[in-house]
């Protein structure tokens, strides 16, 4: 079922797109609206992974068993989203790796394989989020940490997106959503988010809001740096260099909040 060109058809492009939820398959015009719809899918993921987290901290609270709900969160979001952005992840590590020229790096994220760059890159990230996840439970941060790291990484792929970033080829999800997020938009989403993050103080909990509010910065600069290697090395952006920022950005987030 194809959907219009308005507002809902963009929402509901994005939460198929970036969600496994049950919507109606969006058509090509409503997915160019699919960026602009990121903090509402965000805020579908952060909920059911942030969910899933809270009962297995309930079940295996404290301590060592920290890490169980950890990695319960870090599946919940793969699971939630389909491995979309970590596939990602593995097919820009693959073409950003140890390979000479644009056109050959092209080539191979294109490819349905992964190869040994982009599964190293792969486990390396999870391993992180997840030990940076455990840590931050340990010290009472742990549900606020993977809320802001979903979010984070849906703020950065909207600055992928953002007007004046070409895509790297002329066909694939890439050109469909390249350049389509205004500034403005960016601006207003990273706005809510450092209100939000901002917010514990009020609760009687200024450390944890000072750990949020400077994980905001941390997460979108480890997804500015990818960008910018992924513009330069490949002309502009592709589907899986969305995904890639996303993935970076929650990790960044997650190493910021976790740290001491």
């Amino acid at each position: 079922m194809r959907l219009g060109r308005g507002r809902g058809g963009g929402a509901l492009a994005g939460v198929a797109l970036f969600t496994v939820l049950p919507v109606p398959a969006p058509g090509v015009e409503a997915m160019k609206g699919a960026l602009r719809w990121c903090p509402l899918s965000g805020a579908l993921v952060a909920g059911c992974v942030t969910g899933v987290a809270a009962v297995a901290t309930w079940l295996y609270p404290g301590g060592l068993a920290a890490l169980l709900p950890a990695a319960v969160a870090v599946g919940t979001a793969a699971a939630v989203t389909r491995g979309l952005h970590l596939d990602g992840l593995a097919d820009t590590a693959d073409g950003l790796g140890p390979l000479a020229g644009r056109q050959r790096a092209l080539a191979v994220m294109r490819q349905p394989d992964i190869g040994p760059f982009g599964v190293a890159t792969l486990v390396l990230v999870l391993l992180l989020q997840a030990a940076a996840l455990a840590r931050a439970f340990q010290v009472d941060r742990g549900l606020a940490a993977a809320a802001e790291s979903v979010l984070v990484g849906r703020l950065a792929m909207m600055r992928a997106g953002m007007r004046g970033i070409p895509a790297a080829r002329p066909d694939g999800m890439g050109a469909t959503v390249a350049g389509t997020v205004p500034g403005a938009l960016v601006g207003a989403f990273a706005a809510v988010l450092a209100i939000g993050a901002a917010a514990p103080a009020f609760l009687g909990r200024p450390a944890l809001a000072w750990h949020l509010l400077v994980a905001l910065p941390v997460g979108m600069a480890a997804a500015e740096l990818l960008l910018r290697r992924a513009v330069r090395t490949l002309g502009g952006v592709t589907g899986d260099v969305f995904g890639g920022v996303c993935e970076a950005a929650a990790t960044g987030t997650l190493l910021a909040i976790a740290a001491a």
